[in-house]
């Protein structure tokens, strides 16, 4: 189990050469007639201006300086409940939709041993080989579905065979990966400004995976130190202790209510994203938006909706560059609200939540898990009776590890490792519609993950049945741009092949 041992690696790929004092040289800019450098610092501002700004609560100085990490090493699950649990990072992470997982490569947590680390190990190795079963089976069921989309009997060419059994392999690993367990390492870029680092730095104890939080922060820290030792000596708190984390200090169960859980699902009515809640006059406060901005009184509602949402009017729509934050215009969609209840699997959401304007509640998985199977079967897998039947086994068999391990004493944050990313995730999830509206336009797309996809669905049909104004122009960009700007499709060689504009929202998605 080489490929399972050893530690993260972490790497400080870029930063700010003097940290410390850009954010001192920040400060003093607040009180100079100019802009004052980093080599204008002195000695006495180090000590006096550094900590009189954090302490003051004056943090904005700290964000400047910028540091790039290289990231490998790692697990999905302390990307998923920390590392991207917020929306003030940057990063690049390896797909596992796109990356074939051939070698076992998986976090062990440093405190396990004996029997429970060899059971831990044996239960990993046993997912990696059912995903290799999964992707052998899944391979022809993924190919006949993309050669009947495609008409691939009608072609001739050779080059295109071999496209359709690339993407056809990818759609089977993509499917396939669900049975991987949330222990698996991943590889990143992945950058932060100094008073973010400073958060991680103090807020570690409060994620599920608090072991492995602290020690991959704790090194980016030491990359940092290394480089300016001002940067935490001088300023910070320090991070908080298991029994200060309130998370980890409040009672509760180890295993998820059963009852509850029966009870979340029921709400959903079916769906996979439920709207429960909404702004009231929505379409009024972002029609009475558009007409301040613009000094308009004389528009109707129809007309200030339409010139903010109909692409044939707002040339912002047809952007491929997301740049509605900074159209005034475009920032009155940020009055209309909406929350939505959701149930999508551990590696859907550690996508869904890369849409960090649209944040959600995420569950402490060491509590919400229940001790029975609880799990999202892709489509792909249920509509294969031979791939669903290794699909069960294989999420029953991580389930048996993980209950093995507690029944063991091991604590329920590192025997949550086992479980499979189609674990199921239950949390509510709201955003306004203008980053809503970025979201639906990428998500509703064909080649986005069918979850996703499904969720977002779910979402822009029930909204438009409250708001039926503001949802005239939602959809993928090919529906947004059709008839108005060319190419339809933005994404080049990897056009679904499926005209989706001529239909949309009536569209069925068969992969």
């Amino acid at each position: 189990m080489s490929a399972m041992d050893g530690g993260p690696e972490v790497r400080l790929r870029n930063a700010f050469d003097r940290p410390y004092d850009d954010a001192i040289s920040a400060a003093r800019t607040c009180y100079s007639p100019r802009v004052v450098d980093p080599d204008e610092v002195t000695e006495r501002q180090r000590r006096n201006i550094g900590p009189l700004t954090f302490n003051g609560g004056h943090h904005t100085v700290y964000q400047h300086a910028t540091f790039e990490f290289a990231l490998s090493g790692i697990s999905r699950q302390l990307v998923w409940c920390f590392l991207h649990a917020f929306p003030f990072y940057n990063t690049e992470q390896q797909s596992q939709r796109y990356v074939k997982l051939d070698e076992v490569r998986a976090h062990v947590p440093p405190a396990l041993g004996g029997e429970a680390r060899a059971l831990y190990v044996r239960a990993v190795e046993d997912a990696w080989r059912a995903y290799a079963e999964l992707t052998r089976r899944l391979v022809p069921h993924t190919h006949a579905i993309l050669s009947d989309l495609w008409r691939l009997r009608d072609r001739q060419s050779k080059a295109f065979g071999r496209s359709v059994a690339r993407e056809a392999e990818k759609k089977a690993i993509e499917t396939a990966r669900y049975v991987i367990p949330v222990a698996c390492h991943t590889a990143m870029v992945y950058t932060v400004s100094g008073l973010v680092l400073h958060r991680l730095r103090r807020m570690a104890a409060t994620c599920d995976v608090p072991d492995e939080a602290r020690d991959v922060v704790g090194r980016m820290v030491a990359c940092v130190e290394a480089l300016d030792s001002d940067f935490f000596s001088q300023v910070g708190e320090e991070p908080l202790a298991d029994d200060a984390a309130l998370e980890r200090g409040l009672p509760g169960a180890a295993l998820g209510d059963k009852a509850a859980i029966e009870a979340f699902d029921r709400s959903l009515e079916g769906r996979t994203a439920k709207l429960v809640d909404w702004s009231a006059r929505g379409p009024q406060v972002v029609a009475d938006a558009v007409r301040h901005v613009l000094n308009r009184p004389d528009l109707s509602d129809e007309d200030a909706i339409g010139l903010v949402l109909d692409p044939a009017r707002n040339a912002y729509r047809l952007d491929t560059l997301n740049v509605s934050s900074h159209a005034p215009i475009m920032r009155c969609l940020d009055h209309a609200h909406y929350v939505f209840r959701k149930r999508i699997s551990h590696t859907a959401d550690s996508q869904d939540q890369r849409h960090r304007m649209v944040p959600g509640s995420r569950p402490l998985l060491s509590r919400a898990v229940p001790a029975e199977v609880d799990v999202v079967a892709p489509e792909l897998i249920r509509s294969n009776p031979d791939c669903h039947a290794l699909f069960r086994e294989a999420v029953e068999s991580a389930w048996d590890a993980r209950a093995r391990l507690l029944a063991r004493g091991v604590e329920p944050s590192p025997a949550l490792y086992v479980l499979p990313n189609a674990l199921a995730v239950r949390f509510e999830e709201s955003g306004s519609l203008l980053h809503l509206l970025h979201k639906w336009t990428m998500r509703t797309c064909l080649n986005a993950q069918r979850e996703i996809w499904d969720a977002s669905m779910d979402e822009i049909e029930q909204v438009g049945e409250v708001h039926p104004e503001l949802m005239r122009h939602v959809g993928p960009p090919c529906a947004v741009r059709t008839g108005l700007v060319r190419p339809r499709c933005t994404e080049g060689s990897h056009f679904c092949g499926i005209p989706v504009w001529r239909s949309f929202p009536e569209v069925e998605r068969r992969i």
